[in-house]
């Protein structure tokens, strides 16, 4: 007869606070899968892995979604193992054996074509990406995948907002769900919702095995990391704010923008109701009035 042992208040207290957080990250998911509908009956997911944190949570987020979702899909992980060197090759294909999860490696050496075009001290990030998405699409097709899920998270996307801003002039970002160019495929971003932290936090509980990237991730002067840093200094001096950013994504009033492209400026009548009423930011005894605000 076995004797249940309880576990010391300390344990108890981690094994809450790591409850909470697999909850509060598979809450996430899910609302992002349903608002954006990124998974369908019958949908094959290609889940691209980097052997990093971020991809590791992604992957095992969806397979414990997957036997609670009311729709059938499936899985297949994948790796692109781009010859960076000291490359753990072996890492991947022993963590996802021992999951029982199907999975797919493509060996193809990207490493050496960016090192040899791209100028020593310059950004690799834009050719490793291009050479990147084109394999991972090719290879969707040739298994026969419906989907692709990539493993970007809420700071991710909150990051590239400010890079395009900052550095591209327009406003855009990578958004939840995407249909490629050519139209053959479907990206989606199952992390949208999930904060870095939480991923960070995650991986630790779970123990990814982890493999870092020697090739963008030896880069320490890129833009994407001063913006990053931007906007842990926001959060800390104004908690809260990221959350606000995030959800002006999500509430976008052409109306009260400059593109022409989005509302009709030159069409616009007085007498005629417009598709983006005044909402004030500010409440009505604030020092500025909505006119004042937006005009």
């Amino acid at each position: 007869m076995q004797i249940s042992v309880p576990l010391p208040r300390r344990a108890q207290k981690a094994r809450h606070e790591e409850n909470k957080l697999a909850k509060r990250l598979r809450g996430a998911v899910g609302r992002a899968i349903g608002d954006f509908n990124m998974i369908e009956d019958g949908d094959k997911i290609m889940v691209c892995l980097s052997g990093g944190k971020d991809s590791y949570a992604l992957l095992d987020i969806l397979l414990s979604l997957q036997n609670k979702a009311p729709v059938r899909f499936e899985l297949i992980a994948y790796n692109l193992d781009q010859k960076q060197p000291d490359f753990p090759e072996q890492v991947l294909p022993e963590y996802l054996s021992k999951l029982g999860v199907s999975f797919h490696i493509d060996a193809q050496d990207t490493y050496s074509v960016v090192k040899r075009v791209i100028p020593e001290g310059n950004t690799t990030c834009g050719l490793c990406s291009r050479l990147r998405r084109g394999i991972i699409y090719n290879t969707a097709s040739k298994l026969g995948c419906t989907k692709i899920a990539l493993g970007h998270h809420q700071d991710d996307i909150l990051e590239t907002l400010f890079l395009n801003l900052f550095h591209g002039g327009r406003l855009a970002t990578m958004p939840p769900k995407l249909l490629t160019d050519d139209g053959r495929h479907i990206v989606i971003r199952p992390l949208a919702y999930c904060r870095e932290e939480d991923l960070i936090e995650y991986a630790q509980v779970k123990q990814f095995p982890i493999i870092p990237c020697n090739l963008c991730g030896s880069q320490p002067n890129l833009q994407r990391q001063a913006i990053k840093q931007m906007l842990r200094q926001w959060e800390k001096l104004y908690p809260g704010r990221i959350e606000s950013i995030f959800r002006s994504l999500q509430n976008v009033k052409p109306s009260h923008l400059v593109d022409t492209g989005l509302f009709d400026f030159v069409g616009l009548k007085t007498g005629a109701p417009t598709a983006g009423e005044i909402n004030p930011v500010f409440p009505p005894d604030s020092s500025c009035s909505s006119d004042e605000t937006f005009l």
